[in-house]
């Protein structure tokens, strides 16, 4: 080969070289812009989702505040609505047992009015008032301690004395009824007073 020949092939091969090294350069500056890129859509998406659990940890704080305001609204409500009830059944609660009783008032007002001198006929008016009383009082669940021959319970009777000498079969036995005990609903609301055999 002729000298000539050979620095055109040497100058062939440097062109193709650079050329390769051009592409080559290209090549590596679009590969830096891509990661760059892809870099540059990680952080934005990693600050979205950085950003995100706050707003959604925001937002659900938000809605929590929302609940506990209405819960507390609603419990006051109901704290209101059942003080007014109770109030309500405070101020009418004893309606039932006054109307009931009005009746036996009527009876008195009666008797009271009328103008009858004769004793019999006085009694007998005071006892049917009486027994419409204490049927009355049956009725709302008030009923009569009775002591009659009973034991001393201190759950239902008061000591108010002791009879010494009773004998052995009248001990710890109710001797006397001083004062009537009265029960509502079987719950005591007034013992019984009673003397007691010792």
């Amino acid at each position: 080969m002729k000298k000539e020949e050979i620095n055109t092939v040497e100058e062939s091969v440097e062109n193709v070289n650079e050329e390769i090294k051009e592409e080559e350069g290209k090549n590596t500056e679009s590969t830096e812009q891509n990661t760059e890129e892809i870099d540059n859509e990680k952080s934005e998406e990693t600050k979205e989702q950085e950003a995100d659990p706050l707003a959604v940890a925001q937002a659900e704080i938000e809605e929590l505040k929302k609940q506990a305001l209405y819960k507390q609204a609603e419990f006051d409500n109901y704290r209101k609505r059942t003080l007014k009830e109770k109030a309500d059944l405070i101020l009418s609660g004893g309606e039932k047992t006054i109307t009931s009783i009005l009746p036996v008032l009527d009876d008195f007002e009666r008797a009271l009015a009328d103008k009858s001198e004769d004793p019999v006929a006085i009694r007998e008016g005071m006892q049917l008032i009486f027994n419409k009383f204490i049927k009355t009082l049956e009725e709302l669940g008030v009923k009569k301690i009775e002591t009659d021959n009973a034991d001393f319970n201190v759950d239902y009777h008061e000591s108010v004395a002791l009879v010494p000498g009773m004998g052995e079969d009248k001990k710890g036995k109710v001797i006397d009824c001083i004062q009537t005990g009265y029960m509502l609903n079987d719950k005591v609301i007034r013992f019984a007073k009673v003397a007691v055999g010792q």
